[in-house]
């Protein structure tokens, strides 16, 4: 056994040491990695191209310590082949050494393994591959911009001149290293971590812009508009970032010298970077800051606002910009009246994310407490020749004297139209005997249209009763002209189509040429309709009240009977004084019997094919929706179709559900069983829950019953339910009937003929 263990360790020895003999012994340069392309064997071809050893190589990143082998379509193909785990090959200029190199990526169980041979004999498809190549670096080397392709971690795969040129570096020394670590960045700090926040912003898949100051070399500052787009692949995933920088250097100072003439406006004047940020003010906003600022202290203005608000106020502070935006330009942002604050910063936030002009009103504080003065804010952006948003320019415009007039305005005509819109009234104006203008409302009244109106059709003859219209237009006449307005009368008038209806009319009137007046009409046909349909009801409570009153007589009877053959007297003298009260109830309820009879309406019944299984299915269903507290439980089956209505039956059902879900509130299972003999089916439903008490189990269907029991009380409805339910059964030729017992559950068994299907 020990000589068969070691045999086979020799033997693994010996096949390591023939893998590595072998992999030492390949004429191409071997480099395996892992997944964060760190280094972890490189084969003696490999150590010869960088002229290094495998100690110092193993634990480092490829990117940052091949830099003469590090290019985009090398790092795309890397990423394909992790990707996809499959064999990738790849052709490329190096960047740094111009050689041209033939790659084999494979995937292994630790990452990738990368061999490279230089190719110096390009098939006619590889020459095309590389003049294209060429003309790429070209591009890269004679480009006017700063240009660089980045890693999604930042690192440096190819690089234009321009920057190299400004920085008097060469390429060998920046290729796959962090741009954040070159001279020109790391040497301004600020811009280094405007650097490092928007990589790691565009990694997320963010194209990110900014501006910044940077030092190409000391003694020589150059302002970049930065732009940083990030490069998906099919995967959604960023594979790559395009970094470029546009020479705003001589904006910059053109935008130093406008600066001066701003500051003679009386406008506020403000310019904000693209992220929003404020890059500058004029001396009017600068002014009108340090003059708010003067009526407090720092602190006390703080501590009177809201904790967001000072947080957002010390954000500012920290993260202006530029070094001449003082705290008191910051605070001055937190004049904004109170309930224009939100507003003000929504409509900003939206103009600066559409990137179009903005405008948008709003009020400022002033110096007197609790004073504050409007003005209308204005946005607009700068862009750069490739249509890229470089700075917002906006201006900030006191009209508070044009608020005024138009708020004036607004609610005179506001007032007007709350008038003119009325559901309710009706107005009409009249120039003489002529209805010139009515609102929708008094159009609705009367029926007439705008039309008829714009052609002269209405007059106050027309819609007057014959017998109303000469003392009522006289009485309404001396009134308008002596107090010009009229004391409100009833009237009845008369519609286009000649029906009449009854208002209530007032008016005033305008001394002129022509005496003109408005004249205002209240509909006052909805109080005849509330009647009628108090006497509606009136008619079907008393309807309903009889039943119960009769069976109310009738057990007071019984039961008087009854106590005075126990000898009860007292009590049965106690019950006979209840005989009064009752047949003064009984008489008034036949009193409103004799003054209005019930118009009752019949229900309508489909005559269908219905299959219960799939009914009772469906209802448990949608109980169990609607309830989830509650688990419904379907047992059994009918097999048989019933010639009915479905959606009456499922009617019965959803209340029989509902019932016992409203009155077992801690007994979660409801069962549902279903069984059917050849001329009937029978279907139970059954809850666990409080339980009806015997003697009332036969009244729980009549109309508007509701059990006395307290605990069943609380449960809301009307008692309409089971008596529509009986109804329903009945028609179908069924019956439906309870068990129950107090505290253990109740049963409804509804039983319904069948048919057979044809």
């Amino acid at each position: 056994m020990i000589k068969t263990t070691q045999t086979k360790y020799l033997t693994q020895r010996r096949n390591e040491t023939l893998l590595t003999t072998l992999l030492e012994t390949l004429p191409g340069a071997l480099f395996v990695m892992d997944d964060d392309a760190t280094i972890v064997y490189a084969n003696a071809s490999a150590q010869t191209m960088l002229g290094t050893t495998q100690e110092a190589l193993v634990g480092n990143s490829f990117w940052c310590f091949a830099p003469h082998l590090v290019s985009t379509a090398l790092y795309q193909a890397v990423l394909k082949a992790r990707q996809t785990r499959k064999l990738t090959d790849v052709e490329y200029r190096s960047p740094v050494t111009q050689t041209w190199f033939h790659a084999q990526i494979s995937p292994t169980e630790v990452g990738l393994a990368v061999v490279f041979q230089e190719n110096t004999e390009p098939t006619q498809c590889q020459d095309a591959l590389r003049q294209s190549e060429q003309r790429y670096r070209d591009l890269l080397e004679h480009s006017a911009e700063r240009v660089a392709m980045l890693t999604p971690e930042g690192l440096i795969l190819e690089i234009s001149q321009r920057p190299l040129t400004d920085a008097q570096v060469q390429l060998e020394e920046v290729i796959g290293k962090p741009l954040t670590a070159v001279s020109w960045w790391s040497s301004v700090p600020h811009a280094q971590r405007q650097l490092c926040a928007a990589i790691e912003q565009a990694r997320q898949g963010v194209t990110v812009r900014f501006e910044a100051r940077i030092d190409p070399h000391p003694g020589r500052c150059l302002d970049l508009a930065v732009t940083l787009t990030p490069q998906s692949g099919t995967n959604q995933q960023v594979e790559y970032l395009i970094c470029t920088g546009f020479d705003i250097t001589q904006y910059k100072r053109a935008e130093e010298e406008l600066h001066m003439v701003l500051d003679t406006v009386p406008q506020f004047i403000w310019v904000r970077q693209p992220d929003g940020s404020i890059a500058y003010c004029n001396r009017r906003s600068h002014d009108y800051a340090h003059e708010m600022a003067e009526q407090c202290t720092e602190d006390e203005w703080l501590q009177q606002l809201p904790p967001a608000d000072r947080q957002c106020i010390q954000g500012m502070w920290h993260t202006a910009p530029r070094t001449n935006i003082t705290s008191d330009e910051a605070a001055s942002l937190q004049f904004v009246h109170p309930e224009d604050r939100e507003r003000v910063l929504a409509l900003q936030r939206q103009g600066l994310e559409a990137g179009e002009p903005y405008e948008f009103e709003y009020r400022l504080r002033e110096r007197q407490p609790g004073a504050y003065r409007w003005f209308l804010s204005r946005g607009v952006p700068l862009r750069n020749e490739a249509g890229q948003i470089v700075q917002w320019f906006g201006t900030c415009t006191d009209i508070q004297r044009q608020k005024q007039t138009e708020e004036a305005l607004r609610q005179s005509q506001e007032r007007v139209n709350h008038l003119m819109n009325s559901s309710v009234i009706g107005i009409f104006f009249a120039e003489g005997d002529v209805v010139v203008e009515g609102n929708n409302t008094f159009l609705r009244m009367t029926g007439y249209s705008q039309n008829d109106l714009s052609q002269r059709r209405l007059t106050w003859g027309r819609l007057a009763l014959p017998g109303l219209k000469t003392s009522l237009t006289q009485q309404a006449h001396q009134e308008l002209v002596v107090q010009q307005y009229t004391t409100p009368f009833e009237a009845e008038l008369v519609c286009k189509d000649g029906s009449r209806l009854d208002v209530l009319m007032g008016g005033v009137a305008f001394h002129g040429e022509v005496l003109q007046g408005i004249g205002f009409v209240l509909d006052n046909s909805a109080h005849k309709e509330l009647e009628r349909r108090k006497d509606d009801f009136l008619c079907m409570a008393s309807h309903e009240l009889r039943t119960p009153l009769t069976a109310v007589k009738l057990q007071t009877q019984l039961l008087k009977k009854r106590l005075v053959r126990q000898s009860l007297h007292e009590a049965a003298a106690a019950l006979a004084r209840l005989e009064e009260p009752l047949h003064l109830l009984e008489r008034l309820v036949g009193e409103l019997l004799d003054i209005t009879r019930i118009q009752e309406g019949r229900l309508e019944y489909l005559q269908e094919p219905v299959d219960l299984d799939t009914l009772l299915q469906e209802v448990a269903d949608t109980m169990q929706q609607m309830d989830p507290t509650h688990t419904i439980a379907v047992r059994g089956t009918v097999s048989r179709l019933l010639l009915g209505d479905k959606g009456r039956l499922a009617q019965v059902f959803l209340n029989l559900i509902s019932n016992a879900i409203k009155y077992a509130p801690d007994a979660p299972l409801i069962d549902i069983e279903a069984s059917a003999s050849a001329e009937a089916a029978t279907i139970a439903v059954r809850d666990h829950g409080i339980g009806i008490p015997q003697e009332q189990c036969e009244k729980i269907f009549e109309r508007f019953y509701r059990v006395s029991n307290p605990s069943q009380l609380m449960v809301p409805g009307l008692g309409m339910g089971l008596s529509i339910a009986m109804e329903i059964v009945k028609r179908h030729g069924g019956t439906i009937t309870v068990d129950s017992e107090v505290g253990k559950g109740s049963t409804f068994r509804v039983t319904l003929l069948l048919t057979r299907e044809n």
